[in-house]
């Protein structure tokens, strides 16, 4: 029987069974992500012939300290370079981007968003704010109060487990 278990980190035995349906829809969410469906209608929206990356570059300015520079963009994308500057260079050239001079060192580009860069990543959250509101319309208070409490509580362990290593492992956690 315990073949048919997984041992969670707390070492509490939960059979496996009940994984497989989260597995699934997992799997159907990732799908669904992986679509982009949000950023896609933001960017066509917005600055119609932006491509995916722009819109990831622009999200990676959000999580860099400090200056932010084509080789912060770059690093933080996990991109050569060069493909950071060209992002760079086409968001500056469709509007999205300006390059300032950076005060510490007058060599330095550094990277500011435009209003239109502000519009298309207000936009992006308009339309996940609409999506949402039609996949949650019927859903009572108690329903999207439960959920959000779960889902954050889901994805902490989720953060909680990937910072441990145990993605890497393989999962081998059965006994």
């Amino acid at each position: 029987m315990k073949d048919n278990l997984a041992t969670t980190t707390a070492g509490a035995d939960i059979p496996s069974r009940a994984f497989d349906p989260i597995g699934d829809t997992l799997s159907r969410m990732r799908m669904l992500i992986g679509r982009r469906i949000v950023a896609r209608a933001a960017i066509a929206n917005t600055v119609p012939g932006l491509e995916l990356s722009h819109l990831d570059a622009l999200d990676a300015m959000q999580f860099i300290d400090g200056e932010v520079t084509v080789g912060a963009i770059a690093e933080r994308m996990r991109i050569d370079p060069s493909r950071g500057s060209r992002l760079v260079a086409e968001l500056v050239g469709h509007g999205v981007l300006r390059r300032d001079a950076s005060q510490e060192d007058g060599r330095r580009s550094l990277l500011v968003r435009t209003k239109l860069g502000d519009k298309l990543l207000a936009e992006r959250r308009t339309v996940k704010m609409a999506l949402l509101a039609d996949v949650l319309a019927d859903w009572s208070e108690e329903e999207l109060e439960s959920f959000s409490r779960l889902f954050e509580k889901f994805v902490d362990g989720f953060e909680t487990a990937a910072a441990r290593g145990v993605a890497n492992a393989g999962g081998q956690r059965n006994g």
